[in-house]
């Protein structure tokens, strides 16, 4: 093998462990990361985190780390999970800033397997492919934070397209820890009350973000970081 060959196949190792441990993760762990597992041990959880806050914390957040960089099945059970051990705040913080860092590790996972290569050979190609990356490049900002803002976009994907459109990282960090606001307080807020939940025997309402006095303001905020793209559509037809 060349060492061309050798160090290509080394950059996408990484990515590669991901995709492994994730199809091994969502077998093993299908039956083990849900509603019911928290309700079981509700109670060791809580007196763990009187106990050990601290402790409790960077726990938390290195296993919702985990979770999100290798795509386990688990993801909205960790964020219920943060809002029923701290609260609504700070869990929302605690969850938006590993939802981040876990994030974070797929991009540069992808992107230095496969995205700067892709990145390239878009930036080198002509016709249609051209136009797509070059409008993709003129909207970044907003692109990126409607692809968190709007709930119909797989977090798992809107980890790699960026990766693959060569998005730097702090546009791609800062849009993810700010984007995923609204969704992960909604549902730290449903986790801070599932006490009452585990009391009443009912499964909590994880639709509550479809639910109009949440969707609209969402839509609202998407609409926002629209605006953009739709005024210099315009400008361009105007030829301004």
């Amino acid at each position: 093998m060349s060492t061309t060959a050798q160090n290509s196949l080394i950059r996408k190792l990484p990515l590669i462990a991901i995709i492994i441990v994730a199809v091994i993760g969502t077998y093993l762990l299908r039956d083990k990361l849900t509603f019911e597992a928290l309700a079981d041990n509700r109670e060791a959880l809580l007196a763990f985190r009187d106990g050990n806050y601290l402790i409790t914390v960077l726990s938390f957040m290195a296993a919702y780390v985990v979770i999100v960089a290798f795509s386990l099945p688990g993801a909205t059970i960790a964020t219920l999970t943060g809002g029923f051990l701290f609260g609504t705040f700070p869990g929302a913080l605690f969850n938006m800033t590993a939802a981040t860092i876990g994030a974070t590790c797929i991009f540069l996972a992808a992107r230095w397997g496969f995205g700067e290569t892709l990145s390239q050979k878009m930036d080198r190609a002509e016709g249609l492919v051209k136009k797509v990356k070059a409008g993709i490049n003129d909207n970044q900002w907003s692109m990126l934070f409607l692809m968190r803002l709007l709930p119909i976009v797989p977090f798992f994907l809107a980890n790699l397209i960026p990766s693959f459109l060569g998005v730097p990282l702090h546009r791609f960090v800062i849009s993810t820890f700010f984007g995923i606001i609204p969704g992960a307080v909604v549902y730290t807020s449903v986790g801070a009350g599932l006490g009452e939940i585990f009391a009443s025997g009912q499964p909590p309402n994880l639709g509550i973000i479809f639910e109009p006095a949440i969707l609209f303001p969402i839509i609202g905020l998407s609409a926002l970081a629209a605006l953009p793209i739709f005024i210099k559509a315009i400008r361009g037809k105007k030829g301004l």
